[in-house]
């Protein structure tokens, strides 16, 4: 079993840039596929991105694509989600996500196993 804690989040301008981190409990952190996903109110909760277990291949949501990176430090068990050139449409609370799979990404929430309590990002115009 993993926990997971999302951390640094808070209110930035339009074109700022934040970073979030998510640490991750226990020993085999490297086994799992993270992803990160937000809600914003009134919406679902969407895949923003999803990194592999060696943190060799990403996915991003069309959305985020060419401003969001994620990246990951398995002896940290920390995986980070790197926010440049944000938009008040990035307004959400941002989740971090495990699974356990032999896949290389996993893009569906229902297939992660654990969640973060989640960090909410603002972004005013």
């Amino acid at each position: 079993q993993v926990q997971l804690v999302e951390s640094g989040g808070g209110l930035v301008q339009a074109g700022g840039s934040l970073r979030l981190s998510c640490a991750a409990s226990g020993r085999t952190f490297s086994s799992y596929v993270m992803g990160w996903f937000r809600q914003a109110p009134g919406k679902e909760r969407e895949l923003v991105g999803t990194i592999s277990r060696s943190g060799i291949s990403t996915y991003y949501a069309d959305a985020v694509k060419g401003r969001f990176t994620i990246s990951r430090d398995n002896a940290k068990n920390t995986v980070y989600l790197q926010m440049n050139s944000l938009k008040p449409e990035d307004t959400a609370v941002y989740y971090c996500a495990a699974d356990l799979t032999m896949a290389t990404l996993t893009f569906r929430a229902n297939d992660y196993m654990y969640w973060g309590p989640g960090t909410q990002v603002t972004v005013s115009s």
